[in-house]
């Protein structure tokens, strides 16, 4: 995948992330880090530890994505719990 695939598929599957997760978007940027990042654990820990596969093409890439990027926010959320 070419790099605006990836900021591209980054970015829609952290604003889905955040919007799952905690309601609201983290602004571009931060969806297109948490995408990204998102990305890399889903496809580790629905693939390696799983064995699940959303299947190929860009939904699948936005859906793993999404479920990487909701367990980083969820871990987030556990670090640095607000009182």
């Amino acid at each position: 995948m070419g790099i605006i695939a990836t900021l591209i598929i980054g970015a829609i599957a952290g604003w889905l992330g955040g919007t799952i997760y905690k309601g609201s978007g983290l602004g571009l940027i931060g969806n297109i880090i948490i995408g990204i990042l998102g990305s890399i654990v889903g496809y580790w820990l629905l693939g390696d530890v799983f064995h699940v596969s959303l299947g190929g093409g860009w939904i699948g890439a936005i859906l793993t994505g999404a479920i990487g990027a909701i367990v980083i926010l969820f871990l987030i959320n556990l670090i640095f719990k607000k009182k």
